[in-house]
């Protein structure tokens, strides 16, 4: 099993798209975490949506298409098509 994720934060506000094969809340820590990668530039990440694939290519897949968006607009659409 895979998760494609959204999380956002509101300090940047700025969602960041990424898929993982690790449970949801040790991803959401390891990007809260002290590190050197984008994601350390604010400690207030939520996880705003996911979704679970049947492998990690297909969570993959999902990740470079919503990436592949470009638009702030249409994932905010997939996040209110969500609720």
């Amino acid at each position: 099993m895979a998760t494609f994720y959204i999380i956002y934060s509101a300090a940047l506000d700025r969602y960041y798209v990424g898929h993982t094969t690790q449970a949801m809340e040790e991803r959401l820590r390891k990007h809260l975490s002290n590190h050197s990668a984008w994601t350390s530039r604010a400690k207030d990440w939520r996880v705003v949506y996911q979704k679970q694939h049947a492998d990690k290519s297909s969570a993959y897949r999902q990740e470079l298409e919503v990436k592949g968006w470009k638009s702030r607009v249409r994932i905010e659409e997939l996040l209110g098509a969500a609720r």
